[in-house]
């Protein structure tokens, strides 16, 4: 708004308080809509500047009438000087964790609930909300259809068994069959049922009926794992795209973190300047040359065999067969290709069921899209689309095929070459923030033995 004109009412939060010999004192209110304060004028003439002003400290909540006026103090434009200022909520200063030091972010993860009030939380949350809108925005202006896939399911889409478990049995005593085993048909769903890791398979269902897809929604996956790169719950994306191949699945990623990264760019210049200074110098830079820069596409063949001829020590040596780890996917983007890229063929062996085989018989049309400092950031294949090739893929994998006979009939019933991949949410919002760990680009992580709140 612009100085001048009639009352307006701000309400928010207090940041700071500071009073001036003059007989008034500065507010710094904040609404979390944001990353700037609004700085207010409270002069001592108010019939309430003593008993409740002079008591406020960072954390009371506010609503203040007043008018803005141009302000003549620098680190902003305008002003509220206030007409009145009504307390919703006091604040102790000697309880509230949020002082005016400075708060490590392992420290904040423990106070999950006041953390959002912080400069950095707050930012993580305008930049998480940016990116979410983008996201619908991305692929519904490419005409793709918005699909709510089930969030419990009774398939593994990645075979890894990393799942959880959904149950109404009595745990103490589960009823047993006679074998012994624990009898499932008495259970809610008349089967195990477990928190799905992808929406996938079913996202594959209705792109092979209706065309182009996504999903956008939470899944999970029961990984032991206490690194700063992996959740227990977390967000995923994943569009599937009718008669399409891996190069049209590599050319819709390419251009969808494009259309990201630029988006966030042009709409969150305060959150990713505070992001710059205080938690990763060079972000802003880093992320215009992302969006900038072509995406290089490479064989996986390719890739092992320039990282073994480059001359570079590796922990993990790489060799054809593996999957390419942190270090080597870092390396090719940052010292070989300077830049993105698209690692296309991955053997087959290291790869799901679903995806395509290639006429070589040795690898699959797979593809992961690398980022320089991240590593791998999207996964994604061309579908198996011939029923016999996919039938077999399950019985190498000592998959049951009567486990998938739904998907299977995808195949049976006027099966189309479709391609998909999945991105993980939580990882973009990390490259977008420069955060070192993804427990901070969520509200409330869900980790091993961590479901505080």
């Amino acid at each position: 708004m612009k100085p001048g004109g009639g009352t307006v009412t701000a309400a928010g939060w207090v940041r700071t308080r500071r009073d001036s010999k003059g007989g008034f004192s500065f507010l710094e209110l904040n609404d979390g809509s944001c990353f700037a304060n609004l700085q207010v004028i409270a002069d001592q003439a108010l019939p309430n500047y003593a008993s409740d002003i002079l008591r406020l400290f960072p954390g009371a909540s506010v609503a203040v009438d007043g008018v803005l006026t141009a302000s003549a103090g620098s680190g902003q434009a305008v002003e509220l000087k206030a007409t009145a200022v009504r307390v919703l909520g006091f604040c102790d200063p000697d309880q509230y964790p949020l002082g005016k030091q400075r708060i490590g972010f392992e420290r904040l993860r423990e106070i999950a609930h006041i953390r959002g009030r912080t400069n950095a939380f707050g930012a993580v949350a305008r930049v998480r909300n940016v990116l979410a809108d983008e996201v619908h925005r991305f692929f519904q202006q490419r005409g793709f259809l918005y699909l709510h896939t089930p969030i419990i399911t009774a398939s593994d889409c990645e075979g890894a068994g990393t799942l959880f478990q959904v149950t109404t049995l009595d745990l103490a005593k589960p009823p047993r069959t006679s074998a012994g085993a624990i009898d499932y048909d008495l259970d809610f769903f008349g089967r195990r049922a477990s928190l799905t890791v992808s929406g996938q398979l079913e996202g594959e269902t209705y792109a092979c009926a209706l065309g182009d897809i996504y999903t956008f929604g939470p899944t999970f996956r029961a990984e032991n794992s206490n690194t700063r790169r992996h959740l227990a719950e977390f967000w995923m994306v994943e569009p599937e795209m009718a008669f399409a191949d891996l190069q049209d699945d590599a050319a819709l990623a390419a251009a969808f973190l494009k259309h990201l990264l630029q988006a966030v760019l042009n709409r969150c210049h305060d959150d990713l300047a505070f992001f710059d200074q205080r938690v990763q110098p060079g972000l802003i830079a880093r992320l215009t040359h992302l969006a900038d820069t072509p995406f290089q596409t490479l064989s996986y063949t390719e890739a092992v065999k320039r990282l073994d001829t480059s001359g570079k020590t590796f922990d993990f040596v790489p060799q054809w067969g593996m999957d390419l780890q942190s270090e080597h996917e870092r390396f090719l983007t940052e010292e070989l290709l300077h830049g993105p890229a698209i690692v296309v063929d991955y053997p087959a062996a290291i790869k799901a069921f679903y995806m395509r085989q290639n006429d070589d018989g040795r690898t699959v049309a797979a593809m992961d899209v690398l980022l320089p400092e991240v590593g791998e950031i999207i996964g994604g294949s061309q579908r198996e689309e011939r029923l016999d090739r996919l039938e077999a893929a399950l019985r190498l994998r000592k998959l049951d095929p009567a486990d998938y006979a739904w998907y299977l009939d995808l195949r049976r019933f006027g099966t189309v070459p479709h391609a998909g991949f999945g991105l993980g949410f939580e990882r973009l919002v990390q490259v977008c923030t420069g955060m070192h760990n993804i427990r901070d680009v969520i509200p409330y992580p869900r980790a091993p033995r961590s479901c505080a709140f």
